[in-house]
């Protein structure tokens, strides 16, 4: 069984996004910059199939910028087979994404596309669930538990309520969640070998795919500083601040 995983370059979660100057974006320059978390996630997970004979192949893929081959090589070292990077230097949306992906679906013809729930840079939470749309594939999202047996998979979900256990037919889109599992750390052989799998470079216009923005930035502005509090004296101060200042009431 193949397995195929999307990742993305994001700003790393540690970093505190700064605006740019004429608010068109996020300042990215000098930022350093990592794997979405998610996407960890998902690599981590799809590497565990590997490792417990459920598949057979780890592809990695990426779409995005000549630097997105640092991602690409974490996720080589953490433990993937090969990856692939469909070279842009444009910011996708996720349905442009989401047709990029199924380009590659159809050069690799992967049983299972593992990906994460959403990327922290736009919070979309889109991508998984277009892309198996416009596959016609099943799809389960927010997984927290995966269990791969011959051509099904039973996956594990987090809703609001609780958690809802699905049954899919492969070959079948799965988004991961935070509690999936545990993502390990690349040791320095494995970051070595890492340097010597195979990367497959392609351009994005060589894949004939309609990646044309349907939405615009209007503007990118930094959340309100929080004010400070204040302590009242009665409930009732409480009850009159609420309504006549906050207007919550």
């Amino acid at each position: 069984m193949k397995v195929l995983v999307p990742v993305k370059r994001v700003i790393d979660y540690n970093v505190k996004a700064r605006v740019k100057s004429d608010q068109t974006g996020v300042d990215l320059a000098n930022v350093k910059m990592s794997m979405n978390p998610f996407d960890e996630i998902a690599v981590e997970e799809a590497v565990r199939m590997r490792e417990k004979g459920v598949a057979t192949e780890v592809v990695a893929v990426s779409i995005g910028p000549v630097q997105a081959q640092e991602t690409l090589r974490t996720a080589l070292a953490m433990g993937a087979d090969r990856a692939i990077l469909v070279q842009t230097t444009d910011d996708l949306e996720p349905l442009a994404v989401a047709k990029v992906l199924k380009a590659i679906v159809a050069e690799e013809s992967p049983d299972l596309v593992v990906m994460g729930k959403q990327a922290i840079d736009g919070d979309n939470a889109a991508t998984g669930q277009m892309l198996a749309a416009i596959l016609d594939w099943p799809q389960a999202t927010f997984a927290s538990a995966i269990e791969v047996s011959g051509n099904k998979a039973k996956v594990t979900r987090e809703v609001d309520g609780g958690l809802q256990t699905l049954e899919l037919d492969l070959p079948a889109v799965i988004t991961a969640d935070l509690r999936l599992n545990e993502p390990r750390y690349a040791s320095l052989p494995n970051i070595m070998k890492a340097k010597k799998k195979p990367l497959d470079v392609k351009e994005l216009a060589s894949l004939g795919v309609d990646t044309a923005p349907r939405l615009k930035v209007v503007k990118v502005t930094e959340p309100p500083k929080r004010a400070g509090g204040i302590k009242v004296e009665t409930a009732a101060d409480l009850v009159s601040k609420l309504k006549n200042e906050a207007g919550v009431l």
